[in-house]
């Protein structure tokens, strides 16, 4: 019995790291075209395999775009959540986390606009996104505690930081560095007008 159970170990694992393989190429291709044009073949092709054997691991296109996405989000959760740990200015510190992190993970950036403006998901993925969204939104709400409006000033804040990089992400005629400076003047100002 214990070595079916290793096996089993084994065989979930080797999924898993399957599913990453997936998941990284999607996000490697997302990085390189519109997210509306992306396919399962172009993924397959970037991740080594068929485009047949990605159906093993995720259903549907919008269920592997859907399963990037939360990768993300849990990277920026533990993010927030160690800042607002350690922190001896939160709020300052998550601002700029947040849209550093955004900057530089231009795949999951593209992916949450698309969820937020596009998505036509099942009420399953619809679920899954809401409560990964529920959580950074937790993150959020815990800078402001110790207001009576808390969860209003997270949502307006969360909104913000979104808007700034919807806005500026490519701002005409300015360098990756020139955005990044003016989206961090965006993000002082915020946090002025947040504090």
């Amino acid at each position: 019995m214990k070595n079916a159970k290793s096996f089993q170990d084994i065989k979930y694992t080797e999924k898993e790291n399957k599913k990453k393989i997936i998941i990284d190429a999607a996000e490697r291709v997302f990085a390189t075209k519109p997210f509306n044009q992306v396919t399962m073949r172009d993924i397959a092709k970037e991740a080594g395999i068929s485009a047949g054997a990605i159906y093993r691991y995720f259903p549907d296109q919008q269920a592997l775009f859907v399963e990037a996405f939360l990768l993300g989000a849990e990277d920026i959760i533990n993010e927030m959540e160690i800042i607002i740990a350690t922190s001896k200015n939160p709020l300052k510190d998550t601002i700029y986390t947040f849209l550093s992190y955004l900057n530089k993970h231009d795949p999951y950036f593209r992916m949450m606009t698309h969820f937020m403006l596009d998505a036509n998901l099942s009420p399953d993925l619809i679920n899954k996104l809401n409560e990964v969204e529920r959580r950074v939104l937790d993150q959020f709400t815990k800078l402001f505690a110790s207001r009576t409006n808390a969860r209003l000033l997270a949502h307006s804040l969360f909104a913000s930081l979104n808007g700034v990089m919807i806005t500026f992400h490519n701002y005409p005629g300015r360098s990756k560095k020139e955005v990044r400076y003016h989206m961090n003047r965006l993000g002082e100002t915020l946090y002025q007008l947040f504090s």
